[in-house]
């Protein structure tokens, strides 16, 4: 039998943005990683386009970060495009939580990246390339990140993006996520 959202653990904010979306229950990727994800388990998660991947880590992410802290979750996708849907999607269900969500990708102006990033966010999304060029010249600092998702890890592999993404895992190995 299905679980509710209710029954995953999700909070009455996070319920009602997705009662707003048209979330009635949840997919089954959604019922299977929610527990895991809030139990702070590692998932590696697989289902077909429009079935709720980004629900499924975005929603146990925005039940565990607080709304006031620095950047304490990472999205890596492998596209502008994909950073620009997961940005919305995540914003959409952090809709009543106060928590803020950022793009990094390049193509954009990495100022106003600059400015968004300012103003505070507690989960990026980005593209690995633009996420480096920000944390080398420390726009944003990772030592908080307690959440990581790759959305698409094997699109971002097959793209090259290999050594990207260990660039950017040793720097948050070096902030402690290993802990």
């Amino acid at each position: 039998m299905t679980k509710t959202f209710e029954e995953l653990g999700l909070s009455a904010e996070l319920r009602k943005a997705l009662s707003e979306n048209g979330f009635e229950a949840p997919f089954p990727i959604q019922e299977a990683a929610i527990p895991l994800v809030l139990e702070g388990r590692d998932v590696i998660g697989q289902a077909h386009t429009g079935t709720g991947k980004t629900a499924a880590f975005g929603l146990p992410i925005l039940a565990k970060v607080s709304n006031d802290g620095p950047v304490q979750a990472l999205v890596l996708v492998p596209t502008r495009e994909l950073a620009v849907q997961v940005t919305s999607e995540i914003s959409r269900l952090a809709k009543y939580t106060g928590i803020k969500t950022v793009a990094i990708y390049g193509g954009q102006s990495i100022n106003l990246q600059h400015e968004k990033l300012s103003r505070g966010a507690q989960i990026i999304v980005a593209t690995p390339g633009r996420l480096i060029d920000h944390i080398k010249q420390g726009s944003i600092v990772l030592d908080d990140v307690r959440f990581v998702v790759m959305d698409e890890a094997d699109r971002m592999m097959d793209m090259g993006f290999i050594d990207d993404i260990k660039f950017i895992l040793s720097r948050l190995r070096a902030a402690g996520l290993d802990r």
